[in-house]
């Protein structure tokens, strides 16, 4: 009998030894390093050149300077969603690159699940798309309360306290969980994500709000709407003000979990693999919570937020874990972008990006930026038992040049039932609801 050709013919499924390797790694307990303290213990300046080796660089000279002490944690398992796995498995070698660097092929899941290889020029591009279509928040996934803090570096003083009720996500594509998947149908303006910010204090900003609104093909400029309470009215932001300070703070628009620009828009170069030290937590662990914040929800229940240490309590003050670390360079396309270039240290299991180091167009050290994680089923709300997403918990900015931090207090939650869906429309923003 004469064989049918195919037309596409599809690849078989990914290996269990691929997937293993890149989802359930820490099953069988972490990576180990001579010369660093065990879990419980403390990197300070007088034990950190042994511990070197497992620091970013950033991080090391905060360290070496006596403005940080960083905690020891002991690493484990973070794992995936078994549907986010199992979307990988059967669709992730169907993926190819595009000509011009988007994806072919892709419905869900991790894109790129291989380790990444030196020989491959494609691979920190491949790295930045895992990091695109991860598990953060989920298909939809809550920030509230969301509360900023603007510090002097010098003398610890809180300039400013921003609180956002609402800072949600919402994937329209490419979902592996919540129903419907893989997509919302129909979905006529072709999206792939919505990101809706709200301001309740202070009074001068109430009600301000962001949305935006990324669309599936990687080309195209996202959407971005602010709305200024006190103008009552909404405007479409200009791309670059993507890159200016986000309400005063020392965050771009841009910065937004690591990375909140096009793929396209940079290129992206994987420098290799290491072991490191990276804000990676069980908040049972964290003996700092309420220092600066607590929440009482609507059910009379006390949230208290991770704190912060370190010189003006700019640095989290929670365990960091040993991890397989991605190092990627980013420099910008757009010889106009005030960055050169930003650092990457990915997690190998989830392609977050908890560490990031980026540098101004003069190529010195800018900012450091660090955003902590706890497993949906860690200490997380209890909102995310079982959810498989990865939680933010705080995160950091530190402005090395003025001497300027703001830090971010999370109270995560994931569930499809969070926010009713017209949430993310330029409609609702001047509705206010």
């Amino acid at each position: 009998m004469l064989g049918i050709a195919c037309a596409p013919c599809f690849a078989q499924e990914v290996s269990d030894e691929v997937l293993n390797k890149a989802f359930y790694t820490y099953r069988a307990g972490g990576p180990k390093a001579d010369g660093l303290p065990p879990a419980g213990g403390v990197i300070n300046k007088g034990n950190v050149e042994a511990a070197k080796p497992y620091l970013s660089s950033a991080m090391y000279e905060f360290i070496r300077k006596g403005e940080y002490e960083m905690q020891v944690g002991e690493t484990f398992d973070f794992s995936m969603h078994p549907k986010y796995v199992e979307a990988t498995r059967k669709n992730a070698l169907n993926v190819r690159l595009d000509t011009n660097g988007t994806l072919k092929n892709y419905v869900a899941g991790r894109p790129f699940p291989q380790e990444p290889d030196l020989k491959d020029p494609a691979a920190g591009l491949k790295l930045a798309w895992n990091f695109q279509y991860g598990r953060v928040w989920g298909d939809l996934g809550c920030i509230e309360p969301f509360i900023w803090d603007y510090k002097s570096y010098e003398t610890g003083k809180v300039e400013r306290s921003i609180v956002f009720d609402k800072f949600c996500f919402k994937r329209y594509a490419f979902r592996t969980v919540d129903e419907p998947t893989p997509e919302f149908t129909p979905n006529p303006s072709n999206l792939y994500r919505g990101i809706y910010v709200r301001v309740s204090a202070p009074q001068d900003l109430a009600n301000t709000q962001l949305l935006i609104q990324k669309f599936k093909d990687d080309t195209k400029l996202s959407d971005a709407y602010l709305y200024l309470g006190f103008q009552r009215r909404v405007r479409r932001l200009a791309t670059g003000q993507t890159t200016d300070a986000f309400l005063g703070s020392d965050l771009m628009i841009e910065d937004f979990e690591g990375y909140n620009g096009r793929i396209s828009d940079m290129t992206w170069t994987y420098k290799g693999t290491k072991t490191l030290l990276l804000p990676f937590w069980d908040r049972a662990t964290v003996k700092s919570k309420g220092r600066q914040h607590k929440a009482t929800g609507e059910d009379g229940s006390v949230w208290e937020y991770t704190g912060f240490g370190g010189k003006s309590q700019c640095h989290q003050d929670a365990p960091f874990q040993l991890r397989t670390t991605y190092v990627i360079e980013a420099t910008p396309k757009d010889a106009s972008h005030p960055v050169s270039k930003r650092v990457y240290y990915m997690d190998a299991q989830t392609a977050e990006l908890p560490i990031v180091e980026i540098y101004d167009r003069k190529g010195e050290l800018w900012k450091q930026f660090v955003i902590g994680w706890v497993h949906a089923d860690r200490g997380a709300d209890p909102i995310n038992k079982g959810k498989g997403a990865d939680i933010g918990d705080t995160f950091s900015m530190i402005d090395v040049q003025s001497k300027h931090c703001t830090t971010g207090s999370f109270r995560g939650k994931v569930d499809p039932g969070l926010v009713h869906d017209g949430i993310f429309s330029v409609q609702n923003m001047r509705g206010g609801n």
